[in-house]
């Protein structure tokens, strides 16, 4: 059967004023994380980010926590091959994943990123939600089939968001949701509902704080 993958609505002001405040206390970077012995304690709930290289995750967690510098500042060079851990308040876990697709990483060095995604995905048992993230602009692409497989197989369920929508025509999304439907098809792991952000212009980022917030 066919699912439908609708654009995720706007939250109610209530709900977004009480995300909005969440986000707007205590957002720290913890640690980075090499190995599954260096995960945190599993003590509250935690959400991941994943997406391929320059699909816009860090600009999207700055534009979340309203912190221009977060993301960016747990991604130094020596950390790129990390699990970058933030805490929101005492609320959760933001997880960082370092962007996928290394077609010019060295074989080892991609080997071990997988494995440790592998085990972080089906060992985390904390874990609510991935967000998926593509590009407006490329839509789905094979290489984030292996991530989406990779989620269906550990039994996380992830939600697509759609980053830099302010890079298209007010028509141009269309095509790219439809797109996205499509392929999304193919995933059971897949939540039915689809976040359009724009870290830029602030679309979207009411919406995707309200559900994170939402995720006990």
């Amino acid at each position: 059967m066919k699912v439908a993958f609708p654009v995720a609505p706007e939250p109610e002001a209530d709900v977004a004023e009480a995300a909005r405040l969440l986000f707007a206390g205590p957002v720290d970077f913890l640690k980075g994380v090499v190995a599954m012995d260096g995960l945190p304690p599993a003590d509250r709930p935690e959400v991941c980010f994943a997406g391929r290289s320059n699909a816009g995750k860090s600009s999207l967690i700055n534009a979340l926590t309203g912190r221009k510098g977060l993301a960016r500042a747990s991604n130094t060079p020596g950390r790129t091959q990390e699990i970058n851990y933030f805490t929101l308040g005492e609320h959760s876990y933001l997880v960082d994943l370092p962007g996928y697709g290394f077609a010019k990483a060295p074989v080892a060095v991609v080997a071990k990123w997988q494995a440790l995604l592998k085990n972080y995905l089906a060992g985390r048992p904390t874990l609510r939600r991935a967000f998926c993230l593509i590009d407006s602009r490329h839509g789905v692409k094979p290489v984030d089939h292996e991530i989406m497989t990779l989620l269906d197989r550990s039994a996380v369920p992830f939600q697509v968001v759609l980053t830099k929508a302010d890079k298209l025509g007010p028509n141009a999304i269309k095509p790219v949701l439809e797109q996205v439907e499509t392929e999304l098809q193919k995933h059971p792991a897949a939540f039915p509902q689809i976040v359009v952000t724009s870290s830029e212009k602030g679309q979207g980022i009411a919406t995707l704080r309200a559900i994170i917030a939402g995720l006990d």
